[in-house]
C-alpha cells in the first residue's frame, strides 16, 4: 500500500502531519489564536495534494 505514495504524497502528509503537532504545541502553551490558525492549514495541505493528484492523474487519461 505504501509503494502508492510518491514522494510529494509523503511530504504533504509529513507537512499536515507537523502542522497538527505544531497546532496542538500551540493551543496547549496558550496561544490559542495562533493554533487555530496554523490548525487550518491542514485540510488545505490536505487538499492541495488531492488537487495534485487529480491533475496528474488528468494527464495520465
Amino acid at each position: 500500500m505504501l509503494k502508492k505514495f510518491t514522494l510529494s504524497d509523503r511530504l504533504l502528509f509529513i507537512a499536515a502531519f507537523l502542522s497538527l503537532i505544531f497546532s496542538e504545541i500551540l493551543y496547549f502553551q496558550g496561544n490559542k489564536e495562533q493554533a487555530i490558525f496554523i490548525g487550518i492549514w491542514v485540510p488545505s495541505i490536505l487538499a492541495f495534494g488531492i488537487y495534485l493528484k487529480l491533475i496528474q492523474n488528468s494527464k495520465d487519461v
